[in-house]
């Protein structure tokens, strides 16, 4: 049975290894890799109730952030009416899994209690498989935009600033 919590500060080592996972596989795929992301941003993201995980047994399977703005991505629509997740990243034993599946049930229950429209991600470059991905899931491709202003955001979208903008009206 699928379950989804918000992390604890002992969750921090679990979620590096995860995005250490995430970064081999996107430097495999010669995809935008993460930079590596320093304990303390994500304590301060756990601190927030800003981390999530998704346990199967018991076990960490899939990760993410949330947050209620991202005008330096969204810009104009960013407009306190959506759930903004960053970061999803799966254990490799449970990749294909589907995981998203529960993830987006989730983010649309959580979007409505409060009171959001939305539930809105981003991916870097024209990643043609995380278009797939997310649009299977419900989510519309709205396309490829250009960040103009990337100063506040983490170094990976300073390198490619071109953005896959994804968005999925909550139903209702």
């Amino acid at each position: 049975m699928n379950n989804i919590v918000n992390c604890t500060l002992a969750d921090t080592g679990a979620i590096l290894e995860l995005y250490a996972a995430a970064r081999s596989l996107q430097t495999e795929r010669q995809m935008v890799v993460w930079p590596v992301l320093e304990a303390a941003f994500v304590e301060r993201e756990i601190r927030e109730n800003r981390q999530w995980k998704l346990l199967e047994n018991g076990q960490m399977v899939c990760n993410w952030a949330t947050t209620f703005e991202d005008p330096d991505i969204w810009g104009e629509k960013d407009q306190n009416d959506a759930v903004y997740i960053h970061r999803i990243c799966t254990h490799p034993q449970y990749r294909g899994h589907r995981l998203i599946d529960p993830l987006v049930q989730w983010a649309d229950a959580y979007a409505i209690a409060h009171q959001k429209a939305f539930v809105r991600l981003d991916t870097l470059g024209n990643n043609t498989r995380l278009i797939t991905h997310y649009t299977s899931a419900g989510f519309e491709f709205l396309g490829i935009h250009h960040l103009e202003n990337t100063a506040n955001l983490p170094q990976h979208y300073q390198r490619e600033p071109d953005c896959c903008l994804f968005e999925r009206k909550i139903p209702g």
